[in-house]
């Protein structure tokens, strides 16, 4: 079961990576449904290539449940997520560019980058462990360490904590909390919630502001002691 660099193809790293991202996130297999809506393709589309991935030895099947990434498969995932998350750190701090634009430039760049360019630019930004929106970097070694964090949501009325990681899906609402001021590293304390699905009133320095359920599921928190 080859898996060399011939094989590397856009959408084997793809679909690697989406892989990774559900099995690490639930810690159980992937259906081939969860897997579709991930990438947005229909479900034969994705067994097609989940064949192909078996058979380059990069998934094995769990009967009934979906698939998990093999070791080879894996270390592909891991890679691309760096290569990812480094490209959009160097297009923010070298290069200047917003951060609600840069995952969409690095979804292209990722697959394209060299080893060679990958070890200038790490060195560059001073090898960094985060990319702009708190989402950690793989070593070189393709370890990746997920800190202890919360949604913002789930936290309750006086909890306090430092905003320390986004979602990147979704442009607009990177938008809207740079329009807001709220930035990675921000300290913040939860100060009220309104009834039946309404906002979340939330403390960022001297500036409390109401954040609606999608924005505050979105945002991950390092966890601090309440105030009293």
């Amino acid at each position: 079961m080859a898996t060399n660099e011939t094989l590397r193809t856009p959408a084997v790293e793809d679909y690697t990576k989406a892989i990774y991202s559900l099995e690490s996130r639930h810690d159980e297999p992937v259906s081939t449904k969860t897997l579709a809506e991930r990438l947005g393709i229909t479900p034969g589309s994705v067994s097609a290539m989940l064949k192909r991935l078996d058979e380059l030895g990069l998934i094995t099947h769990v009967p009934y449940r979906g698939v998990r990434l093999t070791d080879a498969g894996r270390r592909i995932a891991l890679e691309v997520i760096r290569h990812h998350r480094l490209l959009e750190s160097y297009l923010t701090d070298v290069l200047g560019m917003p951060w609600d634009r840069v995952h969409a430039e690095a979804e292209v760049l990722e697959h394209v980058l060299s080893e060679d360019l990958e070890e200038l630019i790490a060195a560059k930004l001073g090898h960094p462990t985060v990319d702009p929106h708190g989402d950690p970097i793989p070593t070189a070694a393709f370890d990746l360490y997920e800190g202890e964090t919360r949604g913002l949501d789930e936290l309750p009325i006086g909890a306090t904590g430092r905003f320390v990681r986004v979602s990147d899906s979704d442009p607009e609402m990177l938008r809207y909390l740079a329009e807001q001021g709220i930035a990675i590293g921000d300290e913040l304390e939860v100060v009220e919630r309104q009834p039946f699905g309404g906002p979340l009133f939330v403390r960022f320095g001297t500036n409390t502001r109401a954040l609606g359920d999608a924005l505050t599921r979105a945002m991950r928190v390092e966890p601090g002691e309440p105030r009293r």
